[in-house]
């Protein structure tokens, strides 16, 4: 009855707010006769008495905690800030960007029938209720990919889940990560410019920009909890990149900056200056040079003077006087950097960017055929590892999303009553699975087995707990469903005596079959008034003499009706599996006789 005084939000909000059973509260204890103990009893008062000072310094050392939490949240956030602008550079990295789009397809991947999610439940009722929500209503196939793209490069996804008090979540949209923020519980905000901070009493979420304050249940929060410092935010899978990413840029660019520098072949020209003062050689060889580069050119229309570039000419060659008339070679060619091809030091760093990705490099630089065209995570067991990190998050918050509309339906009672789970891409982990339940199997065959002229090393209960890990239920269950089973087998073996005719083939027996009434020759014999032409002639021997040879007589070819009978599907006849082809055969052999009468004519 209480529960009726209440919205459905209201209940929404106790379910997921403060009040709710899974929130927290610090212990509390009030010095007050009336509530401390009424007792006549002096050493169980003052044992109560210490009970409530004790209580009173946890509460006090929790509050502490949880100040300290709130302080440490407070100094991420712009650390916060900073780390989402690098995640947003590193987009545009070709190995980063990969690595991303590897993380959202190895983690929903779909399976053989097309599905990335898939939803268990006993009740049939809940599981298309919850099937309804993710394919229709949240296109879980479309928005899943991208959700699960977008946790892995920031760490954290926020969407907005669009309520309906009767039809539960209709819709949902996706919010921009870098402006949304986290309020944990006693974590002090201030809800606007122009008011003064208060602190908050339950998990919210605003909307920095657009002055929004939403509910826990209004906001999917998908995170990757990995590093404690970053909490109540989760950790990026770029966040250990992020120093390598850095130092691979820088390297990068001076790589390029020494080839543009380095790579271009140079010349040295040598100007002959004779007896030239030595205080004119600097200017003469200076107007040779730009004699070089530059051609002075005059616009006819304005009359101004162009010093356009000499394309012949390379920019930054070398032109050194000399006083020897016979000096050879006056134009030498200097080679570009010869050690173009030494990037050990840009490997160095890839090779630690690509240990930071936890992604074998080959998948990421696409060089060449690598696995077969296998599954990443088929090949790789560390892999699969990470992969499954991934996929428990976002589950995580997609059990969250199914509660809250499980809520809004009325279904309080079947909050719990169902399993989502993203498909394994990796067999790898199958198969070792495989394999080591074969050993225990093999194991445990060779440990009750019975020894000549002797008993089993163990017993089947002791080797169940010991090599197979079952507990005393699970033995106790195994054996009675051995016992069912066995009882299921005998029964299997009393078929033929309790089930007589199946019925599977009636239309086969009802078209081939012998038929009511019919005597056991009619196949091949008479029928019918065919049998009347076939009569011997009155008074004559009934009997023909069979030819030489001992061989039958020939029979005379008769019309038999059931030869004639034609299958028929989804019973288009009123009832009639099978219809009499007799009658069509006569009308074609009397419209062949009046032809002939026709023709003649």
């Amino acid at each position: 009855m209480a529960q009726e005084k209440y919205t459905v939000w209201q209940r929404l909000s106790k379910a997921f707010g403060p009040n709710s059973t899974m929130d927290q509260q610090s212990p509390v204890f009030k010095f007050d006769k009336k509530e401390l103990l009424k007792t006549t009893d002096k050493s169980e008062f003052e044992k109560e008495k210490l009970q409530a000072q004790q209580t009173m310094y946890i509460g006090k050392q929790w509050q502490k905690v949880e100040s300290n939490l709130y302080q440490q949240a407070v100094y991420y956030e712009p650390t916060r800030m900073a780390s989402y602008y690098d995640y947003e550079s590193m987009e545009y990295t070709p190995e980063i960007s990969a690595a991303l789009d590897i993380y959202a397809e190895e983690s929903t991947t779909p399976d053989q029938d097309g599905h990335i999610l898939k939803v268990y439940s006993e009740s049939k009722r809940i599981k298309s209720v919850l099937t309804d929500l993710f394919i229709n209503k949240l296109d879980i196939n479309t928005n899943l990919p991208m959700w699960t793209r977008n946790t892995c490069k920031f760490g954290d996804n926020f969407i907005y889940l669009k309520l309906d008090p009767e039809k539960g979540i209709v819709g949902c949209q996706q919010l921009p990560n870098i402006q949304i923020e986290r309020l944990e519980k006693g974590m002090r905000f201030q809800p606007d410019k122009y008011s003064q901070e208060m602190e908050n009493d339950a998990l919210k979420f605003v909307w920095k920009e657009k002055n929004m304050e939403f509910n826990t249940w209004e906001i999917g929060h998908f995170r990757i909890l990995g590093d404690d410092r970053k909490l109540p935010y989760g950790t990026s899978m770029l966040e250990k990149a992020r120093r390598i990413w850095k130092q691979l840029l820088l390297s990068e660019d001076a790589m390029l900056i020494y080839r543009v520098s380095r790579a271009p072949e140079r010349r040295v020209f040598k100007v002959f200056v004779g007896n030239m003062d030595d205080k004119d050689v600097d200017a003469y060889v200076q107007r040779v040079a730009s004699k070089f580069k530059r051609d002075q050119i005059a616009d006819p229309k304005t009359g101004n003077v162009d010093m356009r570039y000499n394309q012949l000419a390379v920019d930054q060659d070398f032109f050194i006087p000399v006083r020897d008339a016979g000096a050879t070679n006056p134009i030498e060619t200097l080679p570009g950097g010869t050690n173009l091809a030494e990037i050990a030091d840009i490997e160095y760093i890839q090779k630690k960017l690509v240990t930071a990705l936890r992604i074998p490099k080959a998948y990421l630089g696409f060089e060449e055929a690598v696995g077969d065209g296998k599954n990443l995570s088929l090949l790789d067991i560390r892999f699969a590892r990470t992969i499954n990190r991934i996929q428990k998050s976002m589950i995580a918050e997609l059990n969250k999303i199914a509660i809250i509309h499980l809520f809004l339906l009325g279904f309080e009672d079947e909050l719990t009553n169902f399993t989502l789970s993203l498909h394994n891409p990796s067999k790898q982990a199958d198969l070792l699975s495989i394999e080591l339940w074969k050993e225990k199997i093999t194991l445990f065959k060779d440990a009750v087995a019975p020894i000549q002229d002797s008993v089993a090393p163990v017993s089947a209960s002791w080797a169940k707990k010991h090599i197979l890990g079952f507990s005393d239920e699970e033995i106790r269950l195994d054996l009675q469903q051995q016992r069912i089973e066995r009882a299921v087998s005998a029964e299997l073996g009393k078929t033929a005596e309790v089930i007589t005719k199946t019925g599977v083939f009636d239309n086969i027996d009802n078209l081939y079959g012998k038929k009511e009434g019919e005597k056991a020759g009619a196949a091949g014999g008479d029928t019918g008034s065919d049998s009347d032409s076939s009569a011997p002639p009155s008074g004559g021997d009934t009997s023909t003499p069979p030819p030489s040879g001992g061989a039958e007589p020939p029979t005379t070819e008769r019309l038999v009706r059931s030869d004639l009978d034609l299958l028929l599907e989804e019973n288009l006849f009123s009832g009639k599996n099978y219809m009499d082809l007799s009658k069509g055969r006569n009308s074609l052999i009397e419209i062949d006789d009046r032809l002939k009468n026709l023709i003649d004519k």
